[in-house]
């Protein structure tokens, strides 16, 4: 599926992550602006293997993907089902079924660019709600991407995406509490 900007100018479109990506998923964890958030920063390219693989092949749950912008990638984004990951799903005790989706832009160049609320639509529309029997989609920032200046963006292109602020949670092992944040079928069909 190819998505659109409001412009009508820029195509979005989402493919799986296949093994032959790692080095570049690797490149971009260990990206400065990617790295300040996603936590797996100094990453060897074997960790990333051991860690992504299983995704890759189906061994693992979450389904991979990366973002293409005008076909160059730029981005990755996974989906998951909630109640594959229990201690998660302890954690944040949404009402099953769930989803959740985490996601990054790689490329510099295309960060703080818009794009953020174009892709989160187009992949809850695409993906993760054309998952029979999904009712809701989370997504998880530390909450400190509340108050970073430079990071305030993201959550703004969570809420343009649909997504509501729905609690704040302590997730064990992580270091800061998630801002919760969740959106519906409707949400994510009444944006733009």
């Amino acid at each position: 599926m190819v998505i659109r900007d409001a412009s009508g100018t820029t195509s979005i479109a989402f493919r799986p992550l296949a093994t032959a990506d790692l080095p570049l998923l690797h490149r971009w964890l260990n990206t400065p602006h990617v790295a300040a958030w996603w936590g797996e920063a100094g990453c060897s390219l074997e960790q990333v293997e051991e860690k992504y693989a299983p995704r890759t092949d189906g061994r693992e749950p979450t389904r991979c993907y990366l973002i293409l912008r005008d076909e160059e990638e730029i981005g990755f984004i996974q989906t998951y089902l909630i109640r594959d990951y229990p201690e998660y799903s302890a954690a944040i005790q949404v009402e099953d079924p769930a989803a959740g989706v985490d996601l990054f832009i790689g490329k510099p160049a295309y960060v703080h660019r818009g794009l953020g609320a174009v892709i989160l639509r187009g992949f809850l529309r695409a993906v993760v709600f054309a998952q029979p029997g999904v009712e809701s989609c989370v997504i998880g920032p530390a909450i400190s991407n509340r108050t970073a200046i430079s990071n305030r963006t993201a959550i703004r292109a969570y809420e343009k995406a649909g997504f509501e602020h729905l609690k704040t949670v302590q997730v064990p092992d992580e270091a800061e509490p998630e801002y919760l944040m969740r959106v519906t079928p409707a949400q994510a069909l009444a944006g733009g």
